[in-house]
């Protein structure tokens, strides 16, 4: 290792003896020139950390508007299946827009399922999908994402949050984020499927949870958004 710094830095003993410099003192001036070199890169290149702003003080209304342009949404996850005492994690991509999902599961790197549903209408269900399985994955993602496509609300101001609500939905947002909280739906007969979610993040002008989990009966799927872009 020396070695090769000495190369690097075109370190010589010569030019050391010459300098008035040991051999000792001259390599360890050239290992803290590389160590504050190195620093340099690597405080340089980390991610930088941005804070949420807060947006108390914006118009719901206006932030749900501008929201609706969005035409469709981008996004790799990393998702956690859980089922009672049985557990299954990998990744999936997903291409969603308020009527289209395209779904494909990955498991140790392998495409493991697909699910793609355009209108309502599941054209594509590879392993096939029970219902239950279909609310938690179809009807989840695409309220989880598109969270802002509630209809014929009633809205109710909380002391940290606003309420929408209508027949069959309920959905709570931050009031610092002006992103969600929390959501409940009602499918198959009254059955609700549960939306959580944490991890607030803002990306250039793009806002988003990075992290949900949506439960339905006696399951559970965690999910981690590991990028994000949407189209307008």
């Amino acid at each position: 290792m020396l070695k090769m710094l000495s190369r690097i830095f075109g370190y010589s003993r010569a030019e050391d003896r010459k300098n008035g410099l040991n051999s000792s003192n001259g390599l360890n001036y050239y290992l803290l020139l590389y160590c504050s070199v190195a620093l340099f890169f690597i405080v340089s290149c980390a991610p930088k950390h941005v804070e949420m702003p807060s947006y108390e003080r914006a118009d719901l209304s206006e932030t749900i508007s501008e929201l609706k342009k969005i035409r469709s949404i981008e996004a790799v996850l990393s998702v956690d299946y859980e089922k009672g005492d049985s557990a299954m994690s990998g990744d999936a991509s997903l291409v969603l827009s308020e009527n289209n999902l395209d779904l494909k599961l990955y498991y140790l790197g392998f495409l493991a399922g697909e699910v793609r549903e355009e209108n309502g209408v599941i054209i594509k269900n590879k392993p096939r999908l029970d219902k239950n399985k279909s609310a938690i994955l179809i009807e989840g993602l695409k309220n989880s994402f598109f969270w802002w496509n509630i209809k014929d609300y009633t809205l109710q101001e909380k002391e940290d949050s606003y309420e929408l609500k209508n027949s069959y939905r309920k959905l709570f947002i931050s009031k610092k984020t002006l992103l969600p909280m929390q959501q409940t739906i009602e499918i198959n007969d009254g059955e609700k499927l549960n939306i959580f979610y944490d991890s607030p993040v803002k990306i250039e002008e793009e806002r988003y949870n990075s992290a949900m989990r949506i439960e339905f009966k006696n399951y559970i799927v965690r999910i981690k958004v590991k990028s994000y872009s949407v189209v307008k």
